[in-house]
C-alpha cells in the first residue's frame, strides 16, 4: 500500500468545527439505544440457544432411555 501524495497547493488537513451540547447528547444517546439493541439481540440469541440445547437433551435422554427396553 502506498501514500497519497497531496498535489501542490491542496492541503487534507480537514477540521470540523466543536460538537454543540445537543449533539453531544444526541450521540452519546444513539450510542447507549444502540448497546442496549445488540445487548437485548444477544440476550435473545442466548436464551434460543439455551432452550435448543434443552430440547436436544430431553430428545437424547428420551431416546436412550427407549433403547434400554
Amino acid at each position: 500500500m502506498g501514500f497519497i501524495k497531496e498535489p501542490e497547493g491542496v492541503d487534507f488537513i480537514i477540521q470540523s468545527p466543536p460538537l454543540t451540547d445537543e449533539e453531544k447528547k444526541a450521540i452519546s444517546e444513539f450510542i447507549r439505544k444502540n448497546k442496549a439493541k445488540k445487548s437485548l439481540a444477544y440476550t435473545k440469541k442466548r436464551i434460543r440457544n439455551l432452550k435448543s440445547q434443552k430440547e436436544l437433551a430431553q430428545k437424547h435422554k428420551n431416546t436412550n432411555s427407549q433403547h434400554a427396553i
